[in-house]
């Protein structure tokens, strides 16, 4: 295949999928107790008041993730073979806001998780302190067969199992 634009860095796979949380032990006992995750690294807290500004004047945490004064603490697991999944905890700055996003507003999202069986992941995930919906049966179309269930976590976080 060849390369249209040849300034264009090869993107080679996904490295983890990121979502900010309240108390990210919390949540990484939770997916560590009830997925199975692994944790494989902890950093933190970080403050921007602790680290040098940049020859520029902003802080480190302006510079590099665009919250200017954050202070954070980072927990990466990981979920399944495929795939790392990092918590990330701000405890600075003051004005951030903890409202999640439903799927249909801007920034809204799922993390969608194969299973081998979707009916018996939402009985464990109930059991577990998640809230399923209804389980989507797909009898036509390119899924025909298939069975997608959205089902959130204890915090909210909205997950979707397919088989």
């Amino acid at each position: 295949m060849t390369d249209a634009a040849p300034d264009r860095p090869v993107f080679i796979e996904a490295d983890h999928v990121s979502w900010t949380v309240q108390d990210a032990d919390a949540v990484a006992k939770f997916y560590i107790d009830v997925f199975g995750a692994v944790e494989l690294f902890r950093m933190g807290p970080l403050d921007a008041a602790d680290i040098p500004t940049g020859a520029d004047g902003r802080d480190w945490m302006a510079s590099h993730v665009n919250v200017p004064g954050a202070r954070l603490t980072l927990i990466m697991l990981k979920l399944t073979a495929n795939l790392n999944f990092q918590l990330v905890q701000y405890d600075k700055p003051a004005d951030r806001t903890a409202t999640l996003p439903r799927n249909c507003d801007w920034g809204g999202h799922h993390l969608g998780l194969k299973v081998d069986d979707v009916e018996k992941a939402a009985r464990y995930l109930a059991a577990h302190g998640c809230t399923p919906m209804e389980i989507i049966d797909i009898t036509e179309g390119p899924l025909a067969g298939k069975k997608n269930l959205y089902i959130q976590d204890p915090w909210g976080h909205q997950l979707e199992l397919v088989d």
